[in-house]
């Protein structure tokens, strides 16, 4: 298959996963963890830690739930290998993608000989990783399970994490919201909230959309109520707030279910719009989290 054939066929294909999970009204940021067999966190590689970002997410959460792993680290076959392990014979990978871009060298060389910047391509490269729990023979270190920390330990932290993002961050009010002109975040007061953990979950959305101010990460919030350009930066912040959720082990909750139609039709007119969309929230997460104190994050 050729590589632009196989990057078409892998939007296609999650963009697809992800269409039928709202068809069905169920929201791949937003599992059921209370009926998973681990507690909610982001996907790390269990080998060198690093965490997955983006599209990755989605798909490595939907494996957890599906597979009832008990463990939200991953590793490729030949990482299991190396670490003294072995996949378990029968055991079906996760298929994870990767993207870049890159410069062909000849593309290099003209640029050179006409004195200007290169252009770069996109590529989209798929890779198949394990969870830990298909493994057998792994060290301790990569299979042992992080400790769940109390919800009374978490809320202070996420406070901070308020207080040090510097945001015009307003309580009061009947309404959450963010005001891209004014660039200050609204949220009620705790007592409007059934339970405290809501009060922050909302406020981590609406500072999701912070991020997106031109003086941050220059998102486009131009669009009015009800257009594709809204409907497209309320998915980054739906995603956003929850990949801080999970990174402050916090399970995610949903903001605004009634968007479910126009995230389909923004899905369906662009198989791509997913792929932006997670990135995008992986980006505004690692923006807040860089305020959370130290040691906050899983």
């Amino acid at each position: 298959m050729k590589i632009g054939n196989e990057r078409a066929s892998l939007y296609a294909e999650v963009t697809a996963r992800v269409i039928a999970e709202l068809e069905a009204g169920r929201l791949p940021w937003v599992q059921p963890w209370d009926a998973a067999s681990c507690g909610c966190a982001m996907p790390a590689n269990a080998v060198t830690g690093r965490r997955y970002s983006g599209i990755n997410v989605l798909i490595l959460w939907a494996a957890v739930v599906e597979g009832g792993y008990a463990s939200q680290r991953w590793l490729t076959f030949k990482q299991a290998q190396v670490a003294g392990g072995t996949v378990r014979k029968g055991e079906r990978g996760t298929t994870v993608c990767y993207a870049d871009r890159f410069t062909p060298k000849d593309e290099a060389e003209r640029a050179r000989d006409e004195d200007r910047e290169a252009r770069q391509l996109a590529f989209l490269k798929r890779f198949t990783v394990f969870n830990v729990a298909q493994c057998e023979g792994l060290p301790e270190q990569l299979t042992e399970l992080s400790k769940v920390q109390n919800e009374v330990d978490i809320l202070p932290q996420v406070r901070t994490l308020i207080d040090a993002s510097g945001a015009d961050f307003r309580v009061g009010g009947g309404e959450a919201y963010y005001s891209p002109c004014g660039d200050y975040v609204a949220v009620p007061p705790q007592a409007a909230f059934g339970e405290p953990i809501n009060w922050y979950r909302t406020a981590l959305h609406e500072l999701g959309h912070w991020t997106g101010h031109s003086s941050r990460l220059d998102r486009n919030q131009r669009g009015g109520f009800g257009s594709a350009d809204y409907a497209r930066e309320e998915l980054v912040a739906e995603m956003a707030s929850a990949f801080v959720c999970a990174s402050l082990a916090i399970a995610p909750t949903v903001r605004h279910t009634d968007y479910i139609g126009s995230w389909l039709a923004v899905l369906r007119d662009d198989e791509r719009a997913i792929f932006r969309a997670a990135s995008a929230a992986s980006k505004a997460a690692d923006y807040l989290l860089a305020f959370a104190p130290e040691g906050a994050v899983s």
